[in-house]
């Protein structure tokens, strides 16, 4: 869990900043247009409005289009890389605790504020939870490790008490979890040694006890291997190296999804993949419409320099 404040500061300037990009940052700019009121506060405020809805467009549309353009793989034959998968989650092991109302879920990001006497709330501590759960599709399971994620949940409690304010964001057991991602396989099927590895990590492994190899090995006992007792030490480390394969092929694979390395989109929702695409394609047109009418406003004042 991100208790530390500087982890805390960066997981609530990601979500400020998304929340900002997505929802109330030109209806911002337009109350200090009509605050300062004048010509210059106007082309300030409708060119940052122009700049800010341009960034939130190509955001929107980003993800929109990777959600749509993604298919649904089945976990049990996902191709490793970025992936989309949906399933059913569950704890990996315990179950996590909420921070606030200390009940059982998988994820949670808490927010907790404090009224102060002009009636104002601010930000106390805020953070999330980065413990990894299952998502199970019947075909498979996969461990979603959530840290680095931009998590979506229908999940939300508000109560306050006194002067206090507690907000809470949850995945519980149960939820059809929708995640887009990186997906990775350890384990026997995905294993990429080979014998003639093994064999040279087992003969490494030999000659680091080289008493006991020339015991083994040394028939004439002439305190060195020759070439015959040589070959016949290659013959035993390659039947060891057969069954320390076929142990490694045995092992039971593990599916993985994490954060990917080239900097695409990481998401994780309780949502299903139609509501989110739905939701990105109207945030996609509404900030379009906020960027021209931006645009327009700065061409009317443009067209009239006596405001």
């Amino acid at each position: 869990m991100h208790d530390a404040p500087v982890k805390a500061m960066l997981v609530s300037f990601r979500h400020g900043y998304s929340h900002l990009i997505t929802s109330g940052g030109q209806l911002l700019l337009l109350f200090a247009g009509f605050f300062f009121g004048n010509r210059n506060a106007w082309l300030w405020c409708l060119g940052c409005m122009a700049i800010v809805s341009l960034l939130a467009w190509y955001s929107a549309l980003r993800r929109h289009r990777l959600i749509v353009d993604t298919p649904t793989s089945r976990i049990g034959s996902a191709a490793q890389g970025y992936v989309e998968l949906l399933g059913r989650a569950q704890p990996q092991g315990v179950p996590v605790l909420s921070r606030c109302s200390l009940l059982p879920c998988l994820w949670y990001r808490y927010k907790i504020e404090r009224r102060n006497q002009k009636n104002q709330w601010y930000t106390e501590s805020s953070g999330e939870s980065d413990e990894p759960f299952i998502i199970d599709d019947g075909s498979g399971q996969c461990v979603i490790t959530p840290e680095g994620a931009e998590i979506i949940t229908q999940h939300k409690d508000t109560w306050q008490v006194a002067d206090y304010r507690y907000t809470e964001w949850t995945l519980i057991k149960l939820d059809e979890v929708y995640a887009l991602g990186e997906f990775k396989t350890a384990g026997g099927s995905s294993s990429t040694l080979t014998q003639n590895d093994l064999v040279n990590q087992v003969l490494f492994e030999w000659k680091q006890d080289n008493a006991d190899l020339l015991k083994r090995f040394d028939l004439d006992n002439s305190g060195e291997l020759d070439m015959q007792e040589w070959m016949l030490a290659r013959q035993a480390a390659k039947r060891e190296a057969n069954k320390r394969l076929d142990e490694v092929r045995a092992e039971k694979d593990a599916n993985f999804m994490h954060q990917p390395g080239d900097g695409r989109l990481y998401l994780i929702s309780n949502l299903p993949p139609e509501k989110l695409a739905t939701r990105y394609a109207i945030w996609t047109w509404l900030h379009l419409a906020i960027f021209f009418g931006a645009l327009c406003g700065l061409a009317w004042m443009g067209a009239h320099p006596e405001f």
